[in-house]
């Protein structure tokens, strides 16, 4: 059998399946808009930009981090926003380097500090060089997904799910706590085909309760990409039942998530 790529080398192939989306688009076409209220295409790059940057800032640069996060905390309802409108507003050209030269400059930094099992600084908790990557292929494949919808694209599924499935389970007590609620005193079982037919599973098999679906409803949930109601995703148990409602593999205050496509 052969070994699975590093989770960095599927950062870069999610990054370059998203590249090949955009790179040819018209003005008109950066300037869709995308599911995400008052974001274009161009927002999702160039917040993905933003957010590549401060990640870079966090490996290497930990005191300009922590400016960044004073930045954070003194608007924390607009900081993401202006990000994006700010990036946004760059000459097209501009942006897709700055994206690209960014996302490079962070892979080749992440690389090589994941050699000293060293923790980073970020919005949410510290976390490994691995963790940091994971979390940038979640968010690009998330905001990949925001760009897809505004082109009616239809994307192929990969195995790359796996790291998304990964965060949107061990988000689970964060998901409980943030919004007040007691955090459920067991383990879930989780078992998610992979567009492989490999199954992910998570949790004892024998769990009193479980969730189960594909790999990708389960991943367009949890980055709230999509309703509940229309992805193919089961729970048995009340605790996994009320998961499913709230599930969210992003650090931050609940989202309000996408309405099911019947209340659009």
């Amino acid at each position: 059998m052969s070994e699975q790529p590093s989770v960095f080398d599927d950062l870069r192939d999610e990054s370059e399946e998203l590249d090949s989306l955009v790179r040819e688009l018209g003005v008109g076409e950066w300037s869709l808009d995308t599911p995400a209220p008052r974001w274009t295409v161009a927002h999702q790059i160039a917040h993905l930009a933003w957010t590549d940057r401060a990640a870079l800032l966090a490996v290497e640069d930990q005191d300009a981090f922590a400016g960044e996060v004073a930045k954070a905390v003194a608007a924390p309802e607009s900081f993401v926003d202006d990000g994006a409108e700010e990036g946004a507003a760059q000459p097209l050209d501009v942006l897709l380097a700055g994206w690209r030269d960014g996302r490079e400059r962070l892979q080749k930094a992440m690389r090589a500090a994941a050699a000293s099992k060293a923790k980073f600084p970020w919005y949410g908790p510290p976390m490994s060089a691995a963790s940091m990557a994971t979390g940038r292929l979640m968010e690009t494949w998330a905001h990949g997904q925001d760009v897809a919808d505004a082109l009616g694209v239809v994307r192929v599924p990969t195995d790359r799910l796996r790291h998304i499935a990964r965060i949107g389970v061990r988000a689970r007590d964060f998901a409980f706590g943030v919004r007040g609620l007691d955090v459920p005193g067991e383990e879930f079982r989780v078992e998610l085909p992979l567009p492989s037919g490999a199954l992910w599973v998570h949790g004892p098999e024998g769990a009193a309760q479980r969730v189960t679906g594909s790999a990708l409803d389960f991943c367009l949930l949890v980055t709230q990409r999509a309703h509940r109601d229309d992805l193919d995703v089961r729970a048995e148990g009340p605790d996994a039942d009320r998961w499913l409602d709230i599930a969210q593999a992003f650090a931050g205050p609940p989202g309000p998530g996408r309405p099911a496509k019947g209340t659009r």
